[in-house]
């Protein structure tokens, strides 16, 4: 087949933000890969059918990449786009995201229901109010900050959540969800307020997306990575090797707040705190750490796939000390009991008590 009919496979889940995602990134894929086609495939992971339990419950194990890996794996298609929150720090044998695009707002959003539209924050809402989410990680910093709140879990794509919010016999008095997909839908609208990382530290790769391929791939590999974003990549470096050191995953109350800016002399810097939350979030371990990025430590090593990301060559010097960033917060928070709270809300949510 001549190269111009070349067509590539694109995998999705079937929601409608993942498909907006997903035709987002073909989209700047088609703008600088004219003779290329891409076909849009949807497949429905375990997280889109199983809608009755808490996600910290069902497991953090692939639960919305499996199905979409396995069509990778035996071929159906060539690529696929996630969001990055929902890949894990150690990818499958054989996988690798060879492309994270430029992040979109990284915080998490209150959407308030119409009956609470006169509240603009959660501080303006009574004792015994409802929050609905889904993530133990905004569980603990909501009850962190205000114990009169109640959280309650919250199932379904956004559009689903949404309806819940809206219908008449409404339990719930506001939201707590991830802004950049609020924004990708064109929702932006109904947020009441997003919440800085000072009042919310947001999710390990929160905002960005992520495409897959495989390793061994090198054609399409050279196709995607021309869409990396390098500032996203060093940042997403340094919180996933943060996750990858604590041995956590997504179900468990873990948060970052992650940030590269120029200091007065010139030089780049690279921060990252992390923290981990008990889940009733009364109690916190956090730490920081910061480097210059134009460091030219010898000792630092050059590794081309980090946390299952390919590293062009010409970012691979800041990409490794972001990395080291990522692992030495980790290490201080492990030597604070950071792994203490980590087995109690594992154990909790094997119990079934937590979730």
């Amino acid at each position: 087949m001549a190269e111009s009919q070349r067509t590539l496979n694109v995998g999705t889940r079937e929601s409608q933000l993942a498909r907006v995602q997903t035709d987002f990134m073909v989209s700047h894929l088609q703008k600088s890969n004219s003779s290329l086609q891409f076909n849009v495939i949807g497949i429905s992971t375990k997280g889109d059918k199983v809608l009755d339990k808490p996600l910290a419950k069902i497991g953090d194990k692939g639960l919305f990449t499996k199905e979409l890996e396995v069509a990778l794996a035996d071929g159906r298609v060539d690529l696929v786009v996630h969001s990055l929150k929902d890949l894990p720090s150690t990818m499958p044998d054989g996988m690798l995201i060879g492309c994270i695009f430029t992040r979109a707002d990284r915080r998490d959003a209150l959407v308030m229901s119409k009956q609470r539209s006169v509240e603009k924050s959660l501080a303006d809402l009574p004792a015994g109010a409802v929050i609905g989410t889904s993530s133990l990680r905004r569980i603990a910093q909501l009850c962190g900050a205000n114990d009169q709140l109640r959280c309650e879990d919250v199932r379904g794509n956004l559009n689903t959540r949404l309806r819940k919010l809206d219908a008449d016999d409404n339990k719930y008095d506001g939201l707590v969800l991830a802004a950049a997909g609020l924004d990708r839908l064109g929702w932006g609208g109904r947020v009441t307020a997003r919440f800085s990382s000072t009042e919310m530290m947001y999710a390990v790769g929160q905002g960005a997306l992520a495409i897959e391929v495989r390793q061994d791939d090198a054609s399409v590999l050279a196709i995607v990575e021309e869409l990396m974003d390098k500032e996203t990549l060093l940042e997403c470096i340094g919180e996933r090797c943060f996750l990858q050191k604590l041995g956590g995953g997504c179900s468990v109350p873990i948060g970052v707040d992650c940030s590269i800016h120029r200091a007065a002399d010139g030089t780049l810097q690279f921060s990252l705190k992390g923290a981990v939350f008990s889940l009733d979030g009364k109690r916190k371990v956090e730490d920081s750490s910061s480097i210059e990025l134009t460091s030219s430590d010898s000792s630092v090593p050059l590794e081309a796939v980090l946390v299952g990301v390919h590293i062009p060559l010409k970012w691979r010097t800041e990409a490794n000390l972001a990395a080291q960033v990522g692992r030495q917060v980790a290490e201080s928070l492990l030597s604070k009991d950071a792994g203490v709270l980590l087995e109690e809300a594992r154990a909790a949510i094997a119990a079934g008590v937590a979730g």
